[in-house]
């Protein structure tokens, strides 16, 4: 298909299709990515259901997502805009009309620019994945004005940046393929929680006779089900990796030829690993040697051998880091050579994404940049302090660290804060103004995955509820409203890219003419909805002969545009054996809750049941040494905030680590607090990620 032909493609998926079947893409932070069949009657979804043509979704959607239509039904929706009466944080508004909203924000906005730009901040980050909803029109807005630079690390920028450094992008194995793997290694990842798809693929390899490893601080609900699982102490990652490669070289169990041919660094990464013998990766890790001696043999003697990592193991000071070290091993042990061998963390990097948010457009201004995992220093910062603030896709008060000073920060009366949202959020409580936005059911979208490797398209399937906008139509009518303000002050308002459509956003986010999107890739997108690329190749191992996505196209050991080029074995921020250990001795980490994502499902009343009161688990020896029982209400504290949760005692949490589910609101939560009040703002060793499970607490009993 030509340009032409595609742009035209793209705009009729614009558009309703009406009552019947519409095809549709589960728009959360989630790896399936799934495509959805919305079954419309009489203009309102009767039901959503998972499209059984499309490989990995196989006609099936998570609990979550399967209610999708009483979340955008809820009768808590937003549907009109609103302005504060009240007091930050309050809650309290009263209806206006979009016309006024556009002209508060406006005439807000344009008073700010005139004095400084960079004082107006975009935080958004994947309350939808979608190109064009996402940061399609968003950026572009944000762009043309000259506004900060917001660095979007809470999730994922650690581990995209690890395997930057090694692989050359956030590429991986063709996850489908884990079905005819022969070992499979579950490294930080719960895929019953957040992959659930995968795991499904893992159970029928299972069934076929493939032995499962979990390597995860606590006994997960997939933990459970694997045949081994090494409970190590969180941020212990890399040790054990190297602990690994060290007896794949001690037991001659390498790949030599693969090394030779396909690799560079390898003599420095094991002359690194042959000083983590497994005596010591045991004391690091507080870890059996016997658990890494078996695991080892097993990965290094077991072919096809295939590595899932996932986000939780790189939310630590050297979560980049440990994940080079993982994934070196299909490097080492040659597992590279098949196709349901290797490793993947994320597929992203094999589709051939374009900016759809035009960075071109800030020209030669350079604006500051505020990394979002420390939004509440940011906020509270006098110097150059931000002066606006506009949310969208995003719920920062629930879901960024240190919330003590999250929710001091937007408490300022003088920062003008703009809300677009479906519901009256944590963050939307502490609104100027708050807009009524679309769910994925009301708007047009196109998505690309990070756990496999399809291109989706989403058509809106209902008209929007109420007075909702979609965040594409928000941002290009506030727009129109600068322009009014600000006449020719800012002349790349007046830029073409801020007036193009959904479907001129969607096509110009991906190369159509990469080969990733070549034959009929395209024509089958528009057919069915969702369509694999072209390349990687279906069925070939796509780094048997290198091609890694590398300058030389070989797996980097080693990176030497570091200071230190090798992957490093680092200490955890809040670090076990420190100072602060002796007054906050357990390590808390907060792996999210099975029905719940983020903060996006955390109002609907159904999950919220099945999901129930937020619970810490914690080691039978832990709980009796505080005098803690299954059922009690306790606290967990640090020199940070503290929260209260209902205690679990159960071996199924390690000693010295108790396990705290999220994302769950502050407001349905006791005492108003979530997990948040105790994590921390500090970043990872590269990538600035956000460091979650990088926290020492104490726990004790309340009444």
């Amino acid at each position: 298909m030509d340009s032409t032909e595609i742009l035209a493609e793209l705009e009729r998926w614009t558009h309703l299709k009406g009552d019947g079947i519409v095809q549709a893409a589960c728009p959360h932070d989630c790896p399936d990515t799934c495509a959805m069949r919305i079954t419309v009657a009489d203009g309102k979804v009767t039901t959503v259901k998972g499209d059984a043509t499309h490989s990995l979704t196989a006609g099936v959607l998570c609990t979550k997502v399967s209610r999708y239509a009483e979340r955008t039904y809820h009768p808590d929706r937003l549907t009109m805009p609103l302005k504060r009466i009240g007091k930050k944080g309050d809650g309290k508004f009263a209806p206006i009309s979009w016309d006024e909203a556009y002209a508060i924000i406006a005439h807000k906005l344009a008073a700010l620019w005139r004095k400084n730009p960079a004082s107006i901040l975009p935080y958004s980050y994947a309350g939808t994945m979608g190109q064009v909803q996402g940061e399609g029109m968003a950026g572009r807005f944000f762009h043309a004005l000259g506004a900060g630079i917001l660095e979007r690390t809470i999730c994922s920028s650690a581990g995209g940046k690890g395997l930057e450094l090694c692989m050359g992008k956030a590429v991986g194995m063709d996850t489908e393929a884990v079905r005819g793997a022969k070992l499979i290694v579950i490294w930080g990842s719960n895929p019953i929680t957040s992959n659930v798809h995968l795991w499904a693929q893992i159970q029928q390899s299972k069934r076929d006779g493939a032995i499962l490893w979990a390597i995860d601080p606590f006994a997960s609900d997939s933990a459970e089900k694997c045949h081994h699982h090494i409970a190590l102490r969180p941020g212990t990652d890399a040790a054990l990796a190297y602990g690994i490669a060290h007896i794949l070289q001690r037991d001659e169990m390498l790949d030599k030829d693969y090394i030779a041919l396909y690799t560079r660094g390898a003599e420095e990464f094991l002359r690194e690993a042959a000083l983590w013998n497994p005596d010591r990766v045991a004391a690091w890790c507080d870890i059996p040697v016997e658990q890494i001696e078996v695991l080892a043999r097993a990965y290094g003697t077991t072919k096809p051998t295939a590595i899932r990592l996932n986000y939780g193991m790189q939310r630590v000071a050297g979560g980049a880091d440990a994940v080079r070290a993982i994934m070196a091993l299909p490097a080492l042990a040659g597992h590279w050579r098949e196709l349901s061998g290797g490793a993947v963390l994320s597929t992203s990097g094999w589709i051939p994404k374009m900016d759809a948010s035009r960075q071109d457009l800030l020209g030669a201004r350079k604006p500051r940049s505020v990394n979002m995992s420390a939004i509440g220093d940011a906020l509270l910062a006098t110097q150059n302090p931000i002066e606006a603030l506009i949310v969208y896709n995003s719920n920062p008060v629930a879901v960024a660290p240190d919330s003590n000073k999250v929710r001091a920060g937007f408490a300022r009366e003088d920062l003008f804060t703009v809300v677009l949202e479906h519901f009256q959020t944590d963050t939307a409580d502490y609104a100027d103004i708050l807009l009524p936005a679309t769910t994925q059911l009301e708007h047009f979208d196109i998505h690309r995955a990070y756990g496999h490797m399809h291109l989706l398209l989403n058509r809106p399937a209902i008209e929007p509820l109420g007075q909702a906008r979609s965040n594409s139509r928000i941002f290009r009518e506030l727009t129109q409203a600068m322009r009014a303000q600000l006449g020719n002050e800012c002349a790349e308002l007046n830029h073409a890219a801020l007036d193009a459509s959904d479907a001129q956003i969607a096509n110009e986010a991906f190369d159509w003419n990469n080969v990733a999107l070549q034959g009929d890739t395209a024509a089958k997108l528009f057919e069915h909805g969702h369509s694999r690329y072209a390349a990687p190749v279906e069925g070939v191992p796509p780094f048997a002969q290198g091609n890694f996505k590398t300058p030389d196209g070989k797996f980097w050991f080693t990176n030497e545009n570091l200071p230190e080029p090798l992957p490093q074995v680092r200490r955890n921020h809040d670090d076990w054996e420190g100072e602060s250990a002796k007054k906050f001795p357990l390590q808390v980490i907060s792996p999210p809750a099975r029905h719940l994502l983020n903060s996006s499902f955390g109002n609907v009343a159904s999950l919220r049941a099945l999901v129930g009161e937020p619970a810490l688990m914690m080691h039978p020896l832990d709980a009796k040494k505080r005098g803690i029982a299954s059922g009690q209400s306790v606290r967990i504290f640090n020199e940070r905030g503290s929260h209260v949760v209902t205690a679990e005692v159960t071996a199924r949490a390690r000693v010295g680590v108790v396990v705290a589910y999220g994302v769950y609101w502050h407001k349905y939560s006791p005492g108003g607090m979530n997990g948040n009040a105790v994590t921390s703002q500090a970043l990872t060793d590269h990538g600035g990620g956000a460091t979650f499970y990088d926290c020492l607490v104490e726990v004790e009993a309340v009444s």
